[in-house]
């Protein structure tokens, strides 16, 4: 069906929205009141129809495994569990008319050019306050104003470098105003990625269409930052602060990161040094330029403002007054969020601007003026009401929901203290189609703008994060309330040009190669995350043994060498010989076996270490690729227990799939990662953990002379995957003294242990030295020592063992080994990943 037959009339029957019906009494995005097709969708239904429902339905299948691969999450605070929660989008877009837009953008440019026109009055001469225009107390008792911010030269006079509208559509058709977000606007990065997922989704439909680009929003910013910054250096360092991992939007932080080619950065990896911002690196301090901001106001700075943070920068307000760092958003900024700024907006717009404003707030009352208290208490049932500052601990209510006593005591909340309360009108939220059990529905939608400063005004991102929810009285102001989110396209009037971030052909660009400037915190989380993939793998190895032994025609009790191989899951020497003892039945180790699997609460199992590397594998995603990220998304997915009973031939198939994905992820390092001080840390930590868990596993084995020594080697040999070279080198015949050779002594083995030492002593090497540093580090001499040791090891003294059936002289060399590893791993972190300790709050400041 084309454009013209759709717009002559309602939908027909037979169209892809043929059933849809929107609510009465709402302004619906799709259709009229009269059920016509609005013009902007138009051109979309009619290539939406020519692809069919089944067609659509496939492609969103794709689209969804999409997200799922790419780590698009978000963190619910509160959440018993604490995990990531998926990001939810849905399959159609929200597409709006360019000559809507253009209103809107000038609207919300406008009010962003307010908003910082009011902060740089209320931060500065207070004009405001002294005519009247704002009441004292909406201030001086807003917590968000922050006494240490008033009158500091913000550069350029810019408070709000970034901006986000919460917007919602009268049943009028009208937009209003909900909520602005001033401090760190949450979403733009969703949007993006909203957009790529869509975008590959209908590509043709996407490209016919001529939906305007996001990319120039970017480009904006980063200008943006980038000419403030350049006030104190031609090449500026500029970083993204965030909060860290329990942060909600912790995902969003690294990918705007990554995707504007700044640094992220926790307040840890800053300090502040004589009033200038510093990031701890490998190489030492580097001083930051400019600080893109994702922490609230009052967890910026420990020493001047929320004494209990830990996600701030100590002195890093000293430093933004003294004008050595740009802080984006300005601290302080968090001021003009609140609710009860809306009720005096349209008078402060004319006082400042000499404009009446042109996107309304939704209708707002404080209560802390007295007619406006009368009205609200007159019409308590027709109102939402919500605390007049910003709070994440008191949500606004709708009156009407409250029965007689919750009113009464509501309203005499508000006589007791009327400023702390604001009331506003009831939003009644715009429909939108959304895809759902293959069918379109209506759902109510919310929209977050974004504005960004650009040259002396304010630039609106032609497109916005839309998000649903069958409900309306599920969109609150928090982007994570609802039930999923919508790209938004916003058409163009003309061809589309292609923008990216990419610099033009012919910029000037000095080679460079990876040097020390790599955060010692990142290079911290990069050796632990090369300590866990080991420790996962190897784990998974020992484990894949016991099955494939456990699923074997022989039973459990003509296999001594299950005791030894459990006995090394639980670490060397433990539990005493004798404790498990190879006559039990089947049912009986697979029991003790699954504790290693699934029990999240035993030390050493699978399921612990998976938990501790998905944790260190998020803090650094940006750090890693696409591909590493995807990998490591599939051993979580494919480790994850199955409804109804798991058999051991079902763990045995999800341990060789795990296996094969260790091994490319472990291929995708080697073969991609440039090298670089980040390789170099992930693969001290690769190759000290595959060092120590080869020695453990040789400790608990081969301590003490067992009766079944053949099938023991048969083992060790399967688990570090060297069964086809010692074969190749002397056939069937198994004996100790050259299976320690191949998986202790031989450099050429990837898996034996002077392999590891080989390799520690070069990438060792390769640290960064201080200038007057000794021929030898520590660090060289330890790991030269326990090589030295394994280079001089006879291997067939070592085989020998005493009457007693025990093996001395191995497990020294093993145990001595072991320890002196151990004195690497924490002499790398004691010197590399360690720059300056917590700060620490000695005593609270107490005002009055």
């Amino acid at each position: 069906m084309n454009p013209t037959q759709l717009a002559r009339g309602p939908l027909p029957a037979d169209s892809l929205l043929g059933q849809y019906k929107p609510p009465a009494g709402v302004y619906d995005e799709l259709v009229e009141s009269d059920g016509t097709l609005r013009p902007q969708w138009r051109e979309f239904l009619s290539l939406l129809d020519g692809l069919g429902g089944s067609e659509l339905e496939r492609r969103w299948d794709q689209a969804r495994r999409l997200i799922h691969e790419n780590g698009i999450t978000y963190n619910v605070h509160g959440d018993p569990q604490g995990r990531d929660r998926r990001w939810e989008l849905d399959a159609l877009p929200l597409v709006l008319a360019h000559s809507e837009w253009s209103q809107l953008a000038s609207g919300l440019e406008q009010r962003a050019r307010l908003l910082n026109a009011i902060l740089a009055d209320l931060y500065g001469p207070q004009q405001l306050l002294a005519e009247g225009l704002l009441p004292a107390e909406l201030v001086f008792a807003h917590p968000g104003f922050l006494r240490p911010c008033h009158g500091y030269n913000v550069p350029e006079d810019c408070h709000l470098h970034l901006y986000a509208a919460h917007l919602a559509r009268s049943p009028e058709g009208n937009w209003w105003v909900v909520a602005d977000r001033s401090q760190a606007a949450v979403g733009p990065g969703y949007a993006v990625e909203n957009r790529i997922v869509i975008s590959r989704m209908l590509p043709h439909i996407f490209h016919h269409c001529r939906v305007q680009r996001l990319a120039g929003f970017f480009i904006a910013l980063r200008e943006q930052l980038g000419e403030l910054a350049r006030r104190h250096r031609e090449q500026p360092q500029i970083v993204l602060l965030s909060p860290g991992p329990s942060s909600m939007t912790y995902f969003e932080d690294a990918y705007l990161s990554r995707y504007l080619g700044y640094t992220l950065v926790e307040g840890e990896d800053l300090t502040v040094r004589d009033n200038r911002v510093f990031l701890k690196t490998l190489g030492g301090l580097m001083s930051v330029d400019a600080v893109l901001r994702r922490v609230m106001d009052d967890d910026c700075d420990p020493l001047e403002l929320n004494t209990r943070s830990r996600v701030g920068v100590p002195g890093l307000v000293h430093a933004a007054r003294s004008g050595n760092v740009v802080v984006a958003n300005a601290l302080g900024s968090g001021l003009v969020e609140a609710p009860a700024l809306m009720a005096f907006l349209p008078e402060i717009c004319r006082r400042l601007l000499g404009e009446e404003l042109r996107v309304p707030s939704v209708r707002t009352w404080w209560c802390g003026d007295e007619s406006s208290r009368r009205f609200v208490l007159s019409n308590l049932e027709r109102l939402v009401v919500g605390p007049a500052f910003l709070s994440h601990t008191h949500r606004p209510v709708h009156a009407a929901t409250l029965d007689r006593a919750e009113r009464q005591q509501l309203a005499a909340e508000i006589e007791a203290t009327p400023g702390r309360f604001v009331a506003q009108e009831l939003v009644v939220r715009s429909t939108a189609p959304v895809w759902n059990d293959a069918a379109l529905h209506p759902g109510h939608i919310a929209l977050r703008a974004f504005v960004v400063a650009s040259e002396d005004s304010y630039q609106l991102m032609p497109g916005a994060l839309a998000h649903v929810s069958s409900s309306a009285s599920n969109l609150g102001e928090s982007l994570f309330v609802g039930h999923g989110s919508k790209d938004v396209w916003v058409l163009s009037d003309g061809p589309v040009a292609p923008v990216t971030l990419l610099q033009p052909p012919g910029t000037p660009l000095a080679p460079r190669r990876s040097g020390v400037d790599l955060p010692s915190r990142v290079a911290d989380n990069l050796f632990w995350l090369g300590r866990h993939v080991e420790r996962a793998e190897g784990t998974a190895r020992l484990l894949r043994s016991v099955f494939s032994r456990l699923i074997s025609e022989a039973a459990p009790g003509t296999m001594g060498e299950l005791a030894l191989l459990y006995r090394a899951l639980c670490g060397p020497l433990s539990p005493p010989e004798g404790e498990v003892a190879g006559e039990g039945t089947v049912s009986t180790m697979e029991l003790l076996v699954m504790e290693f699997l699934y029990d999240e609460h035993q030390p050493g199992s699978l399921q612990s270490i998976l938990s501790g590397l998905g944790r260190v594998a998020k803090v650094v995603r940006d750090r890693i690729s696409l591909d590493s990220w995807r990998i490591l998304m599939r051993v979580d997915d494919d480790f994850r227990p199955k409804a109804g009973a798991v058999s051991p031939a079902d763990v045995l198939a999800m341990l060789n799939q795990m296996i094969l994905n260790f091994s490319a992820f472990a291929g995708v390092a080697t073969e991609n990662m440039t090298r670089g001080p980040g390789w170099q840390f992930l693969e001290l930590g690769r190759r000290i953990e595959r060092a120590l868990i080869l020695i453990g596993v040789l400790r608990s084995t081969l301590y003490h002379v067992s009766s079944s020594e053949s099938a023991v080697l048969e083992a060790l040999l399967e688990i570090a995957d060297s069964s086809m070279t010692y074969r190749n080198r002397y056939a069937t015949n198994l004996q100790l003294a050259p299976v320690l050779d191949l998986l202790l002594t031989d450099e050429t083995n990837p898996r034996a242990i002077a392999f590891q030492l080989a390799a520690l002593t070069g990438h060792v090497e390769r640290l960064p030295r201080s200038p007057g540093e000794p021929l030898l580090s520590d660090e060289q001499r330890l790991v030269l020592a326990v090589l030295s040791a394994v280079r001089l090891a006879d291997v067939q003294k070592l085989a020998e063992a005493d009457e007693h059936g025990v093996r001395h002289e191995l497990d020294a060399l093993l145990q001595g080994g072991a320890s002196k590893l151990r004195e690497l791993a924490s002499a790398v972190s004691h010197k590399y990943l360690v720059h300056a300790g917590p700060a620490h709050q000695l005593t609270e400041i107490r005002l009055g």
